[in-house]
């Protein structure tokens, strides 16, 4: 067993774990980044990110790097959708590149090809890097350290700081004893990557809800889709299993939606696979000698997008603190897990409200979907938490998130 020190080590070498990585390391942190794969792989995880994360990558230094893997802005968003006429919406299609100065819509980018960039970019930046850990344990307290095994044998290190970035099911959050808290799941969200559709416009994101599913379309430039369907909780299954992917396209054959004939007749490009829409927090990321980022400290429902978006500030914040001050102790990140649990409770009231208006299905939810949709057009601050996952959180009026902006809408 070999033993080393380090000023931090980070498990998990995804976007927020590569990315903090490659931040301390570059403000000249000795830096250790333990991941579980050999090989990053399609794992039908998030691939947009919102014009508030282009913004946190390009502080932390990181859009250059992302840039290099893909440079497919999204500058319209259309919705089509029962009720919906299709030359109305492409008529009322909204101009993402208003939202923030200088940030030309969202980043549509794959996220196997960003993870490793980021990944690179650590070792680049001087960071080492272990991948194929098998297993680890965290030990927090005042001399934190990790112990792990790969195939080569079992290997511990020190460190001032463990980080644990090991995503939702997060394994470090679990050995410091930090309890998750989840809202109910109210629908599953299935994503799939197909290529060969030259037909969609690669500068028109688009969502809606015919049937019993709510559609996503990402374009990422060169015929390739990023695709999502929510769906009902009750139909466990239904895009699972042998032949999932085939069935996944065939739902998308939407008549409202112009188009959607040419995506089903995509080539499929990667797995079919669903995870719950639900939104998840902790009460503090925060331990003596360990710090939780990404998905691992809690994320938000996917029906928004803000994943990676969410990542990309927790590495800002977290890197700033590192780099800014000598002194490591748990109250150097106050500030962080204070805005961090704002920053979730208003993305959670954002995403709900999203679920209510687009994810609910048959003729009562299309009228009420309608309802809101007119209201909004004569009020366009009706509903304004639903900017959040544009421009940020914390740049919409808190007022906008009460009971009483719930109250309100939930009468529309």
């Amino acid at each position: 067993m070999s033993k080393e020190r380090y000023d931090v080590i980070i498990i998990g070498g995804g976007i927020a774990g590569s990315g903090l990585a490659t931040v301390l390391a570059r403000g000249g942190k000795s830096v250790l980044l333990l991941e579980r794969t050999t090989q990053f792989r399609d794992v039908v995880r998030g691939e947009w990110i919102a014009p508030w994360g282009v913004v946190e990558a390009r502080r932390t230094g990181l859009y250059e790097i992302l840039a290099g893997v893909s440079q497919h802005h999204l500058p319209y968003h259309v919705e089509y959708g029962e009720g919906i006429d299709p030359a109305e919406a492409e008529a009322q299609k909204l101009d993402l590149r208003v939202f923030l100065p200088g940030v030309p819509g969202p980043l549509a980018i794959g996220h196997p090809n960003a993870c490793q960039a980021l990944f690179d970019a650590a070792m680049a930046a001087g960071a080492s890097a272990v991948r194929g850990v098998t297993r680890f344990e965290v030990q927090a307290g005042p001399a934190p350290s990790v112990a792990w095994e790969t195939a080569a044998g079992t290997f511990a290190a020190t460190a001032r700081l463990v980080v644990g970035a090991d995503g939702r099911n997060s394994q470090v959050r679990k050995q410091l004893g930090i309890p998750l808290y989840e809202d109910e799941p109210h629908h599953l969200f299935a994503g799939l990557l197909v290529e060969d559709v030259p037909d969609w416009p690669e500068e028109v994101e688009s969502m809606g809800t015919e049937g019993n599913v709510q559609y996503f379309v990402f374009p990422q430039g060169g015929g390739r889709h990023r695709l999502y369907l929510s769906y009902g909780y009750e139909q466990k299954g239904r895009f699972s299993g042998e032949g999932a992917a085939e069935r996944f396209l065939e739902a998308f054959r939407l008549p409202s939606v112009p188009g959607s004939e040419a995506i089903a007749a995509g080539r499929i490009a990667g797995p079919c696979h669903s995870v719950p829409n639900q939104s998840t927090w902790v009460d503090s990321p925060v331990r003596e000698g360990a710090v939780l980022i990404g998905d691992a400290a809690g994320f938000n429902d996917p029906i928004v997008g803000q994943g990676l978006s969410i990542s990309l500030r927790d590495v800002r914040i977290v890197g700033e603190l590192l780099t800014g001050s000598d002194d490591w102790r748990p109250e150097l990140f106050t500030p962080y897990a204070e805005e961090r649990a704002e920053r979730m409770r208003r993305l959670r009231f954002a995403a709900r409200l999203d679920a209510v208006i687009h994810a609910e299905f048959g003729p009562e939810a299309t009228a009420r979907k309608l309802r809101f949709r007119e209201a909004r057009a004569k009020n366009p601050l009706l509903g304004l938490a639903a900017a959040a996952v544009m421009v940020g959180p914390e740049l919409v009026p808190a007022e906008a998130f009460t009971d009483e902006a719930w109250a309100e809408l939930m009468a529309v």
